[in-house]
């Protein structure tokens, strides 16, 4: 029996912002669907706009399995993780064991394929993906920060100034052209 399909499909019990207070709930699961719709659009803008060459839809198989090693550790909070480059490292060793581990729940034909999905060979693939997890959290924070709750202040204000660091055109692009939309509500989007 091989049970990484099963494994997969338990993403939806684990819980981001767990050290937050939250005005909705946001899994894996989910995330990890936000984050390959933002992911496969940033590579589409890259190509369109910017002269880019990239595979939209590795982009997009990527992302979503950006987070899959967290069925196994756990969705461990951002400021605990990036506390010290120990932890970081630390964590890091982590994740690819539990990457091992997944890799090892299929059959051996198809380990190579997946392993270029949890762990992307590509830069620009893996570069794309972690802007588009962090523009996920930064719109998540923006919603929280709609629905009145001030606790993802401090979170809104640091993952957007990471965001920016990255430099990249087409965060820019998305910011001016499509955030705006995630602070209306449902009535002012008609």
């Amino acid at each position: 029996m091989n049970h990484f399909f099963a494994y997969l499909s338990r993403m939806r019990f684990i819980n981001r912002w767990a050290l937050m207070r939250n005005s909705y709930t946001e899994n894996i699961a989910e995330h990890s669907h936000q984050v390959a719709v933002l992911a496969h659009a940033l590579a589409l803008i890259r190509n369109e706009y910017f002269g880019g060459q990239v595979d939209a839809g590795a982009v997009a198989a990527a992302a979503l399995y950006h987070d899959a090693p967290e069925i196994l550790t756990g969705d461990m909070p951002t400021p605990i993780k990036y506390y010290n480059p120990a932890i970081r490292d630390a964590y890091k060793q982590v994740e690819q064991v539990a990457c091992h581990k997944l890799l090892d729940m299929l059959p051996q034909e198809l380990r190579h394929t997946y392993d270029d999905l949890l762990r992307p060979a590509d830069e620009e693939v893996e570069q794309l993906v972690k802007a588009a997890d962090k523009l996920s959290a930064w719109i998540k924070c923006v919603e929280e920060l709609k629905a009145g709750n001030l606790e993802f202040r401090a979170a809104a204000d640091q993952t957007e100034k990471a965001l920016d660091s990255y430099g990249l055109p087409e965060v820019a692009y998305f910011k001016e052209h499509f955030m705006p939309s995630f602070r209306l509500t449902l009535d002012e989007l008609e």
